[in-house]
């Protein structure tokens, strides 16, 4: 059980740690953002990586992977304005979109190198798409252009991926609106731009594909060799007609004419009975991190909430049918 920092930047690493294990985690999912874990540090100095251990060893918690989202989004990206509020200055720069996007490249190679030096196996984060802004086909959209969005990602990614092969790191797309991947669909076909090599694969987090009416279940069934980590977050969605669809009607989160929203664990939507048996099923055995976001409710109380929601509804997967013992075998 960990808990993805991303959402609590605003605090110093080792506030959250003790936060954290107050609340019951085993371990946090280092945000590269923030003062939570510095890329060019951990990169370049092992000492820096044993210090984050040390520090987080004294609250007996552990890190099995770190993110890097806001960087990996400038990747592939159409660059605006919007990137500047999500980018370190050093790789925005003159925020030229070509620079930007080499930079981002160069700075996810680092991201690669100082998970190794961290000891973790897998970096999650997003790939950024040059075609999610085509997604609604009208006027239409030439089939070529969507091909070339996907040869755009695997050609920008390869070099990434090749640094990642070279210090044994995978990289786990969180398969997302705004992503090359957002759905199954998408997930199989960004899988065959890239080869199918090992070095990449997804953070399954069944809230971004439940309120879109995908099947949140099978991609797992579909995808269980390719799931790197796993995001625990919940999502509500009405069953009824409402003011604003699957697209949110420029709404922000929290708006009450939103037909969909980030709720706490256990409050939404999402079946994660039947998520965590099918993560057993299909033998995955990594971390379950806690993405907390809901609106409504206070982070602290959520989190707590959310650890110990999922702590009661895991359970260990079995190495035999439960009738094992009349078979003549």
């Amino acid at each position: 059980m960990t808990l993805f920092t991303g959402q609590w930047a605003d605090l110093t690493l080792a506030q959250l740690a003790k936060k954290a294990a107050e609340w019951g985690y085993d371990g946090l999912e280092l945000a590269c953002w923030g003062d939570h874990f510095d890329v060019h540090q951990a990169s370049s100095d092992p000492a820096y990586c044993v210090a984050h251990r040390e520090m987080l060893r004294a609250h007996d918690l552990d890190v099995f992977a770190v993110s890097n989202h806001l960087v990996g989004q400038a990747v592939c990206d159409r660059i605006d304005e919007r990137h500047q509020s999500i980018l370190p200055e050093h790789v925005w720069g003159d925020g030229e979109q070509e620079g930007v996007r080499e930079r981002a490249a160069e700075e996810m190679k680092l991201t690669a190198r100082a998970a190794a030096n961290m000891g973790v196996p897998v970096v999650n984060g997003f790939t950024g798409s040059s075609i999610w802004h085509l997604l609604y086909s009208f006027p239409p959209v030439p089939e070529s252009w969507i091909e070339e969005g996907f040869s755009d990602f695997a050609r920008r990614w390869a070099p990434i991926f090749d640094v990642f092969d070279e210090v044994g790191v995978r990289f786990a797309l969180e398969v997302h609106p705004t992503e090359i991947a957002f759905d199954i669909v998408t997930a199989e076909r960004a899988l065959a731009a890239v080869d199918h090599r090992e070095a990449f694969g997804f953070n399954y987090d069944p809230s971004h594909l439940a309120y879109q009416g995908v099947d949140c279940i099978d991609f797992i069934h579909r995808f269980g060799d390719r799931i790197y980590h796993a995001h625990m977050k919940d999502v509500w969605w009405s069953e009824r007609p409402g003011r604003s669809g699957v697209f949110g009607g420029h709404l922000p989160f929290g708006d009450r004419d939103r037909n969909w929203d980030f709720r706490s664990l256990g409050r939404g939507d999402v079946p994660f009975e039947d998520v965590l048996r099918a993560l057993n099923g299909a033998g995955y055995r990594g971390p379950l991190s806690v993405e907390w976001e809901d609106s409504g409710m206070d982070r602290e109380h959520g989190a707590e909430e959310a650890c110990s929601f999922v702590r009661a509804l895991d359970f260990p997967s079995s190495q035999t049918a439960f009738d094992a013992a009349f078979s003549e075998d």
